[in-house]
């Protein structure tokens, strides 16, 4: 491979980013072009630099390694490097190119690097990752969700959601002060949200139990859902059911 690996850190240990500089100094057919050392600053360089790979951490200040993922609109190559085992899984199902456990070696990060060079050669710089993100849901519930809004990223807590509309390949959610637009899908959400405190009504809705303030029948065999502000959603057969379900009446 003639060009190098265009590459960005992102992580929030400053001793970490400088070993992991050290070593990757060392190889030949790498560039480092940025480090941030948060999230926020991960996406906005990421976003603006194009990068072929990204060295990731996960758990870190403001957004995740994984919410951060979500905010991408350029799509590289993604190596974790993480003190914490619990996320490999994760990370794969998110088409992670490898996985680095802290401590790590220089020999062993260079086998992630010998990864990527064999994926640039095979898939070209662009990876799927981006997509991959809506098709696995956490292994925990959401307890917020992260949204990008032009050069703002939101965080909102689950507990101020009130409802979610589908809008084609996108969800507006539902606060009591604003709305939000984010590229995910509703079966994302659905399998993601505490389903003791959510729930499917239609296809095109879900809702935060506790913002339910009347169920009133619309035409013969099909209802609505009136909330706490007089917001008026349809509700579907199945929904009518799942409704049931929850709310045991």
């Amino acid at each position: 491979m003639s060009e190098k690996i265009r590459t960005i850190i992102v992580e929030d240990e400053e001793l970490a980013r400088n070993l992991l500089k050290s070593f990757l100094k060392e190889a030949e057919n790498v560039e480092i072009v940025a480090e941030c050392e948060n999230g926020f600053e991960g996406v906005k360089m990421i976003n603006e630099l194009k990068p072929d790979l990204v060295f990731l951490d996960i758990q870190m200040p403001k957004i995740t390694g994984f919410e951060l993922l979500e905010l991408l609109d350029h799509k590289p190559h993604i190596i974790f490097a993480t003190a914490y085992d619990q996320y490999a899984l994760k990370a794969f199902e998110y088409n992670a190119a490898d996985y680095l456990l802290k401590p790590y070696s220089k020999d062993r990060l260079m086998e992630a690097i010998d990864k990527v060079a064999e994926r640039i050669q095979t898939e070209g710089t662009h990876s799927d990752v981006a997509e991959k993100v809506s098709d696995y849901p956490r292994e925990e519930f959401l307890d917020r969700i992260v949204v990008k809004d032009r050069h703002k990223i939101h965080i909102i807590p689950v507990d101020q959601v009130r409802y979610i509309e589908s809008m084609d390949d996108y969800v507006m959610i539902y606060t009591p002060d604003s709305r939000y637009m984010k590229q995910k899908t509703m079966k994302y959400l659905e399998k993601a949200l505490d389903h003791r405190n959510f729930v499917r009504i239609h296809r095109s809705y879900i809702v935060k139990v506790e913002e339910i303030n009347e169920i009133q029948q619309y035409e013969k065999e099909s209802y609505i859902v009136i909330l706490h502000d007089k917001t008026k959603l349809k509700v579907s057969k199945t929904g009518y059911k799942n409704l049931k379900d929850i709310l045991n009446f």
